[in-house]
């Protein structure tokens, strides 16, 4: 059991790390953005959704923590279908941690530089 516990804060990190990558980091900037446009624009409920997907770190930690249980067929309590269902939600809270985490440390190191280039500049003048 505690095996399991290591796994899912494991399995956990990859999710994290796709689902904000391709949610808010640059390199996929212009298909986010493509993304976003569709997610408005479209005239089906489907594919607004299906476009929303990828706009979103939440939503998209969903589809990858499915991806990476169909790899690892990690299953948590259970050998069946519960034990998908338990992992996956336990998966995908811990990767949302890590992503709200992570997210708090890049706000507090944009503040940061703000406030040092402020003060840089006030000792220039």
């Amino acid at each position: 059991m505690e095996t399991h516990i290591c796994y899912i804060f494991i399995l956990a990190l990859p999710v994290a790390c796709i689902a904000w990558t391709v949610t808010k980091e640059e390199i996929f900037k212009e298909a986010r953005e493509f993304c976003v446009d569709k997610s408005k624009s479209c005239n089906k409920l489907v594919k607004r959704k299906f476009f929303y997907v990828f706009t979103c770190e939440y939503c998209f930690s969903h589809y990858v923590t499915i991806l990476i249980l169909f790899i690892t067929k990690f299953t948590l309590l259970y050998n069946d279908w519960r034990g998908y269902i338990l992992a996956g939600f336990s998966i995908i809270w811990i990767a949302n941690v890590y992503m709200s985490l992570y997210n708090i440390i890049r706000i507090d190191l944009k503040k940061e530089k703000i406030r040092v280039a402020k003060e840089e500049s006030e000792l220039k003048q």
